[in-house]
């Protein structure tokens, strides 16, 4: 992606958090190319370096403009982690946007932290973490694995058991 096309998708965010905690109706979605391709995305707010909210959709919702529009406005308003954001929040935000890859079937072994973002799922249980999760907690394969597991309600070593699936994608990450 271009320097422009991540502002546009940035500005896009920015916009509909704010509408979000203002209770006003999204932003449109710009006409750049950008914004009609179809991929997935997590938005992700953070507030003095903290986490306040992430929500993201692996597919997409028709076009990256709409997935990143519709998961700002989640992450503000409906990460059951986090109350909503207030307007008085908002400019103190900064926020970062996960383009998607799409997911693939990997070996534990194959994992590469800061390059893989995470899926595991057994049964009704699923739970993911962003390639860059690893980066900003210093872990390494096995210990990305199991916080994987955990984040989806499984055992940490979950992900050792054939009936475990993982799957890995990867991000282009970028922020305000």
């Amino acid at each position: 992606m271009t320097d422009i096309e991540k502002r546009v998708l940035l500005s896009l965010a920015r916009l509909s958090v704010e509408a979000a905690a203002a209770g006003s109706a999204p932003p449109g979605i710009p006409a750049d190319e950008i914004c009609g391709i179809q991929g997935g995305a997590f938005v992700t707010l953070k507030l003095n370096g903290r986490l306040r909210g992430c929500i993201g959709h692996f597919t997409g919702l028709g076009s990256l403009g709409a997935t990143v529009r519709a998961m700002a406005r989640e992450a503000a308003l409906a990460d059951p982690r986090f109350v909503q954001v207030s307007p008085s929040e908002v400019k103190k935000l900064v926020i970062e946007i996960s383009v998607l890859s799409p997911m693939h079937r990997i070996d534990p072994d194959d994992v590469i932290p800061g390059i893989h973002g995470l899926y595991i799922r057994r049964g009704a249980r699923a739970g993911t973490l962003l390639p860059q999760v690893a980066v900003e907690e210093g872990w390494d394969r096995s210990t990305f694995l199991a916080h994987t597991c955990l984040k989806a309600g499984l055992h940490s070593e979950a992900y050792l058991e054939k009936e475990t699936e993982i799957l890995a994608y990867t991000a282009e990450v970028f922020r305000e």
